[in-house]
């Protein structure tokens, strides 16, 4: 798409001078396909991976369609499925709308709602939300979405793998049906073709690039390691002795583990080093982002919470510290790096303890090559285990049978002579002639009173 620029599409002057400020000159492929279906009206599909440019792929043309309103009501309604991806969305547009008097307005979990509602409450012209805090504003009674004009849904796969499914469809119900729809995902599956039936009008699909596959400019290459305390060892011997590894992202499977990777490399790359996952504060993960993407830090750990939607640019290296869970994932952490054009390379540590894991991947990777390289020479081989890499001792269950006893009486007993009771109906009547003489009753009684 080189011989493509900017210039090429319809876009105002406002833009283009936003555009020509950040220094975009060629769009890519994904934005190049999706400018005229979207200019057109028509309600979209966009299969692209992470990296391929869909955020200025949906905002040009709904920017470019903007009117301004004096009822201060949304126009445009952006849903993303994390907080972090709200925040890039508002960037991105505050930068493209420098010369537009536009206000763009993010709202997400975690923070207090009554601020959120206050600014909301002030006018805006874009909402960039997750859809548990937008579907709380909107039954609170603080925001109004009738005049939703284009609605974009980003990310709709990771949507529903974080279980915003029903919240998603309850936004959707409530919007107006006289609208655009965009939806975005990286893979297409029963769910989201679901949802395009129920809520889409004839959607024009456009595909980057096949979905399941990473952008042809990633070198993939990858170490057979035999543990968890080695792959620390070569870990931190890559990123000593790499020149290259520039900006890099460290991916690990649990909050745990990137603690501890965080922990043995802060004592030779403190200062470069930073470390994001769920249980670190929103402010921490915004600080770690930022000050990853400004260059502040050049070494980022990171758990899956980042693999999709955020857009950190000049990543030259990931590195699979582990293992993903599937292929997909697999894909989204690989796409960080060789984004907008740009060389990158992937590196993978697997181990045969995550022999499962990797028999995914291998599957997924299909005809994608994936260079297995040596490991260096000088490498320290660590024969410590973590706790996961312990034998585990299977013990099976055994059934036990209990011997049957012999000459045994029944459970039944007869009782003694004595202990036999016998229940006799008394004949008070006859008891109190013999006693008295003559049948005793209250009525004789009181009759004798008188």
């Amino acid at each position: 798409m080189d011989e493509i620029t900017f210039k090429d599409l319809n876009l105002n002057k406002q833009l283009f001078n936003a555009l020509d400020e950040l220094g975009y000159i060629h769009p890519t492929t994904i934005q190049v396909k999706a400018f005229p279906v979207i200019m057109s009206g028509k309600d979209m599909l966009g299969i692209a991976q992470t990296g391929t440019g869909k955020t200025l792929a949906f905002l040009l043309p709904c920017l470019r369609q903007w009117n301004f309103s004096k009822d201060r009501l949304p126009q445009i309604l952006i849903i993303v499925p994390t907080r972090e991806l709200v925040a890039q969305v508002v960037e991105t547009v505050e930068k493209l709308t420098t010369h537009m008097t536009l206000t763009v307005v993010g709202v997400y979990g975690g923070v207090n709602i009554r601020t959120q509602a206050e600014q909301v409450s002030l006018g805006l012209d874009v909402l960039v939300a997750t859809p548990g805090r937008l579907l709380d504003l909107v039954l609170r009674g603080d925001l109004v979405l009738k005049g939703i004009k284009k609605l974009v849904v980003d990310e709709v796969d990771e949507m529903f793998n974080l279980g915003f499914r029903h919240q998603l469809k309850n936004v959707l119900e409530l919007l107006p049906e006289k609208k655009q729809s965009m939806l975005f995902s990286a893979t297409m599956n029963e769910e989201v073709e679901v949802l395009l039936e129920d809520y889409f009008i004839s959607p024009v699909k456009i595909e980057a690039a096949p979905a399941g596959t990473p952008l042809e400019n990633i070198l993939l290459t990858g170490y057979k390691v035999p543990n968890f305390n080695t792959k620390l060892n070569l870990l931190e011997q890559l990123l000593s002795t790499t020149k290259e590894m520039e900006k890099v992202l460290v991916f690990v499977s649990s909050k745990s583990y990137a603690d501890v990777v965080y922990e043995r490399l802060s004592q030779k790359f403190e200062d470069r080093l930073g470390v994001i996952h769920s249980n670190k504060s929103q402010n921490f993960r915004f600080n770690a982002v930022n000050k990853f993407h400004s260059g502040e830090t050049t070494i980022l750990i990171a758990t899956d919470i980042i693999s999709r939607g955020m857009d950190i640019s000049k990543v030259t290296h990931v590195i699979n510290f582990d293992a993903p869970d599937d292929f997909e994932n697999f894909i989204h952490r690989v796409g960080r790096t060789g984004r907008a054009d740009q060389e990158g390379e992937a590196i993978s540590l697997f181990s045969e303890f995550e022999k499962t894991l990797n028999d995914r991947i291998d599957e997924g990777l299909g005809k994608i090559k994936i260079t297995y390289l040596k490991l260096p020479a000088d490498l320290e081989i660590s024969t410590e285990l973590i706790f996961d890499e312990e034998p585990k001792i299977n013990m099976p269950n055994v059934d036990i049978k209990i011997p049957k006893r012999e000459n045994v009486g029944d459970a039944f007993h007869e009782k003694s002579a004595k202990n036999q009771k016998v229940n006799v109906r008394k004949d008070w009547k006859k008891a109190k002639q013999e006693k008295y003489g003559r049948p005793k009753t209250k009525g004789q009684k009181l009759k004798k009173k008188k």
